[in-house]
């Protein structure tokens, strides 16, 4: 496969997770936005958003304010923020647009006519009341996307590339909002009061990265706590969002591309040792290590096997 090619396909699902994710944070923001209870800054559930997403010097840059409908339209419709999720979706487009050909006709379908009903959806009609409504189809068209890739794509190099897209922007995502909030992850954090910051955080974190209900299942018996909710979103692999998960993923496709081009280069062991690494982890060695600074390495372990990957079939 030509570099160009496999790096359309990569950046395509890359782009359409990323859309995902953002989607996602303004879900969060918005639910806490009103159920926001005494106590709480104004304009703190936006800014969690914000921090999260890395848009939060972007956005400080142009508004003087938190405000709901200046965020919405930063993180939403603005061409100027480079992480709004109309620049994921028409970037999206974009890549599938030059893998016309190398894609089903199901999966081009589901990316451009999202592209074209976004485009026919004017901000100024998007109001707070209607907002909920919208970013639920956002999330509804990137269910679309997944569905389409994973039921109609041959599993071929296309297909692992666009996994590992998929996988390093999940993963990346996943640890940048944990680290944004690892002080609320703390231990000394698990016993806190009903209805406290921390809580609220806690809970948010978790509708981020959509665990809040599969948390429940995995800690049947168990309140929320700082610590089951830092090892269930880094180390239980049966948390689609989860770093082990998402390594887990990364390295199988990894040892696959691999089989399919019949060498083994670097990036296949990178894949594998970090997955090995989070396999191999407690808890309790990654508090000892410290939560900070795991998620700070492992972000940048993530970013070295995506470069690594880029280097090896010779795409960017």
């Amino acid at each position: 496969m030509l570099g160009r090619t496999a790096a359309s396909l990569f950046w395509m699902s890359r782009y359409q997770e990323r859309a995902q994710n953002i989607t996602r944070l303004m879900e969060v923001a918005y639910r806490g936005a009103i159920m926001a209870y005494d106590g709480q800054a104004e304009g703190h559930h936006w800014q969690f958003a914000l921090a999260c997403s890395g848009a939060e010097t972007g956005y400080h840059e142009k508004h003087d304010e938190l405000h709901s409908r200046h965020v919405t339209n930063y993180m939403v419709f603005s061409k100027d923020n480079p992480i709004s999720i109309r620049n994921c979706l028409e970037l999206t487009r974009n890549n599938a647009r030059a893998v016309r050909t190398g894609i089903t006709a199901e999966l081009w379908e589901a990316i451009n006519t999202t592209w074209i009903e976004f485009c026919d959806t004017s901000p100024q009609s998007v109001t707070q009341e209607k907002l909920p409504d919208f970013l639920a189809w956002l999330a509804q068209r990137s269910h679309l996307f997944r569905g389409a890739l994973l039921n109609t794509v041959l599993r071929d190099d296309g297909y692992y590339f666009s996994q590992m897209g998929t996988f390093v922007e999940r993963a990346d995502n996943t640890a940048r909002i944990l680290d944004n909030q690892y002080w609320v992850l703390l231990p000394d954090n698990d016993i806190i009061e009903d209805g406290s910051s921390e809580r609220y955080q806690w809970s948010a974190i978790l509708r981020a990265l959509s665990g809040r209900r599969s948390y429940r299942f995995a800690y049947p018996n168990a309140q929320l706590k700082a610590f089951n909710i830092a090892e269930f979103l880094i180390l239980r692999r049966e948390m689609p969002r989860s770093l082990a998960y998402c390594y887990d993923w990364l390295a199988d496709t990894a040892e696959d591309l691999g089989q399919f081009y019949g060498s083994r280069e670097p990036s296949l062991d990178l894949a594998a040792d970090i997955f090995k690494d989070l396999k191999e982890k407690q808890m309790r060695d990654i508090y000892q290590e410290g939560l900070h600074e795991f998620l700070i390495d492992f972000i940048g372990k993530n970013n070295q096997f995506a470069h690594q990957l880029c280097e090896d079939y010779n795409f960017a």
